[in-house]
């Protein structure tokens, strides 16, 4: 499965609320959930490339189902 490519983290969230979830809380990492899933996005950017899959891959979704949120 291709790696998904290092993303700004913004980007990152708002695919991610498109998919259900919504800021729990924020600081130097936003902490997302969306009632039974607990996601956490660095606020750096980019957000390294592995760092992002493991992220699509604790929220339950696959590389092709996040790259359509984007």
């Amino acid at each position: 499965m291709p790696r998904l490519p290092g993303i700004h983290h913004l980007d990152a969230v708002r695919a991610l609320e498109k998919a259900g979830f919504r800021v729990a809380r924020q600081g130097k990492h936003l902490v997302m959930t969306d009632g039974v899933r607990v996601v956490t996005i660095p606020r750096h950017n980019p957000v390294n490339a592995v760092t992002m899959g493991r992220i699509v891959q604790d929220a339950g979704l696959t590389n092709g189902e996040f790259r359509e949120l984007l």
